[in-house]
């Protein structure tokens, strides 16, 4: 394994791929480096004398500019370097398409084929609360079903716990409403057990209706201070959904059916070298089999977003991706709160300094695919294809987003490590061998062969397969540990 890589031939850093001591020499090419310091891994070294205010460049992009003179061999991290972004930007559409290199292989996986034209890759049993006063009754009428119908025969069954639903106004009560009303909609349940207490804001006569048309068959409702033994009730409830779902059955469908969600967190130095760029190779390849990948996690696309501005399919799809990044630019601003201010202390651990640094990273996610549309939170995929959607970096909130958009799993990349799950597979996959050895139960795929013993090539195909295999009913790591999480986004007033 080599102990540096230089990412693009016009960067003046190289990011250490092991720790490196004081005095030791690395190879770029044929220009020798001894460094001036020790270096630890995922971290950057400079490879040119870098000027004060000059800028350093890092995936062929300025990633901010040094505070002090900065000479060949030195670490290169937040105390030599200020990111370069500021506030709201204007913007030009200049569009520059990339062809997709991949073609259509009419691969399949197996599926649930539902009745609204969706396919699942998952067939659960699902109670969807309306306010979370009731998540403990839900807990106690699952284990009175289980007690009933014993051994189950479905995938799981399970409550969408939250703390929201009441004490909320305007958009904040609209988007629980929405996102739960997604939920209840969504492929990967087979029935759905939507549960009240009774006096909430959210209303249950309200929350029909916006759910517009649904399965009446595979959709119950309770409302508990309506009923003398709301866990009996709910039981029963659950025994009529289970009696349908015994019968549905997984079958062939084909790859242009799957909507996978894009994600990362717990970053490190590693995530734009290695599990990012591997998941972008795979919405690519998804994408050109007809499929759909939705990109979120709108800061950390700050430093980045002109390029995904320029693959943008048209100009109207090039406005609301401006409006995707100024809308949430205004946001932390209308909070005093600054934009640019977004690695974590785990981010910076792991060797990721400026937010340009994390978001040249983290848009990797989408590829080079073209974005054929823009949704905001809450809104669920209506174009196949790459799509943009309107979500904070927060892994938990961001990956109930991309769930709730209609995703059947998340591609979830992460350098530190994390155990958590949304309602729908999420899927870990690491920046490095390390962690994917320390944490076998967190972590389900390896992208850092990527820098030992594998080729992109041959790493990719093998990522196709194992796809493929959770969506026909292969287990993440956060389904066998049963961490499920929905996390709504709040931005407003609690009463």
């Amino acid at each position: 394994m080599k102990n540096i890589i230089q990412i693009n031939e016009l960067d003046n850093i190289v990011v250490a791929l092991k720790d490196v001591s004081e005095g030791e020499v690395i190879s770029i090419g044929t220009k020798e480096v001894t460094l001036k310091e020790e270096v630890k891994r995922g971290h950057k070294i400079a490879i040119k004398d870098i000027t004060l205010g000059g800028d350093i460049v890092k995936y062929g992009f300025p990633i901010g500019h040094s505070i002090v003179d900065v000479l060949v061999g030195q670490w290169v991290h937040t105390h030599n370097i200020k990111t370069n972004l500021d506030g709201i930007k204007d913007y030009t559409f200049d569009q520059k398409l990339i062809e997709n290199s991949y073609k259509n292989r009419n691969l399949t996986f197996n599926g649930y084929k539902r009745i609204e034209k969706n396919v699942g890759i998952r067939n659960e049993l699902w109670i969807v609360p309306t306010v979370g006063c009731v998540n403990g009754i839900a807990d106690r009428i699952i284990d009175r079903f289980k007690e009933i119908v014993g051994k189950l025969t479905i995938d799981n069954v399970l409550v969408l716990k939250h703390n929201y639903g009441c004490s909320q106004l305007g958009e904040d009560h609209i988007a629980t409403r929405t996102v739960l009303g997604d939920a209840v909609k969504h492929p990967n349940n087979g029935g759905v057990l939507v549960l009240g207490l009774g006096c909430e804001n959210n209303t249950m006569e309200d929350f029909k209706k916006s759910l517009g048309k649904f399965n009446e068959k595979r959709v119950k409702f309770l409302i508990s201070q309506e009923v003398s033994d709301e866990i009996e009730e709910g039981a029963k409830l659950l025994v009529e959904l289970y009696e349908i779902m015994k019968s549905d059955k997984r079958e062939a469908c084909n790859l242009s059916e799957l909507k996978v969600g894009l994600k990362c967190g717990g970053s490190d130095g590693f995530s734009g070298i290695t599990g990012n760029p591997l998941v972008g190779k795979f919405s690519d390849f998804l994408v050109a089999q007809g499929g759909t990948t939705i990109l979120t996690e709108v800061p950390e696309m700050f430093g980045a977003e002109t390029l995904l501005m320029a693959r943008s399919k048209n100009e109207e799809v090039y406005n609301k991706t401006v409006h995707l990044i100024n809308d949430f630019k205004e946001y932390f601003m209308k909070y005093d709160q600054p934009v640019y201010e977004n690695p974590s202390p785990g981010n910076k651990a792991g060797g990721i300094t400026t937010l340009e640094d994390k978001s040249l990273g983290c848009t990797q996610k989408a590829g080079t695919a073209t974005v054929v549309d823009v949704l905001k939170y809450g809104e669920t995929l209506k174009v196949k294809g790459l799509n943009l959607l309107s979500a904070p970096g927060n892994d938990l909130v961001a990956a109930s987003a991309l769930a709730a958009a209609g995703c059947q799993m998340v591609l979830f990349t992460t350098g530190r490590g994390t155990p958590f799950g949304s309602f729908v597979p999420t899927m870990k996959i690491s920046t490095n061998t390390q962690l994917y050895k320390l944490k076998p139960h967190w972590i389900d795929f390896n992208a850092g062969s990527l820098v030992e013993d594998k080729s992109f090539e041959l790493l990719t195909e093998e990522f196709i397969q194992y796809v493929i295999k959770v969506a026909s009913g292969e287990l993440v790591n956060n389904e066998k540990n049963n961490f499920r999480e929905l996390a709504i986004f709040k931005s407003g007033v609690t009463l």
